[in-house]
């Protein structure tokens, strides 16, 4: 059974609005990192729409983009790459398949299948997930910054406090740090 990571960009007063993070080389780097780590990429139809409109056309060549960039697209493109939708079945992005029904079911069939883990990049489905006790380590990314608004990282509630351990915690040049954490039970 492989781990489900939850990975996300916060910033230090929980923002996680994807336009408040610090997006460079060493950021990008240390994302196709994860993704090359990890099994399998499973996203909310939020997340996954937000991204289906840009990187499989950076991936086609369609959209301008540095080669760093390109190459993270190509790589994404071949990533099985899972979306929990009630209101979307049809995914039609390269190798995308559709998580119906019963959530805990699903997602836990797909650990089951992914011996090398699965990267969750959705914050408002990594609610729900850990409200379901599905998550086992946490890879955030803290911005050296204060957005002073929202959507905040865990914004819809926890039935209580998860305790985690420290595995790692690089900083990177821009003033970023990496934080590994595992889920203790």
């Amino acid at each position: 059974m492989g781990l489900l990571t939850f990975s996300f960009n916060v910033t230090l007063d929980g923002c996680v609005d994807h336009q408040e993070g610090i997006a460079d080389d060493e950021t990008r780097a240390l994302f196709t990192r994860l993704m090359d780590a990890s099994g399998a990429m499973l996203w909310g139809r939020v997340t996954y729409e937000m991204m289906e409109s840009y990187w499989p056309a950076v991936a086609r060549g369609d959209q301008a983009a540095p080669p760093a960039m390109r190459e993270w697209a190509a790589k994404l493109e071949a990533k099985p790459k899972y979306v929990v939708s009630s209101t979307r079945t049809d995914f039609p992005w390269t190798n995308s398949r559709h998580i119906a029904g019963d959530l805990r079911e699903g997602v836990q069939k797909l650990k089951d299948a992914t011996p090398a883990g699965v990267l969750l990049g959705s914050g408002t489905l990594a609610t729900e997930l850990d409200r379901l006790d599905l998550i086992d380590e946490y890879q955030l990314l803290v911005h050296p910054r204060i957005a002073g608004h929202g959507p905040t990282l865990y914004q819809g509630g926890l039935p209580g406090t998860r305790q985690l351990e420290l595995l790692s915690a690089q900083p990177l040049r821009n003033g970023a740090v990496a934080v590994h954490y595992r889920r203790t039970r």
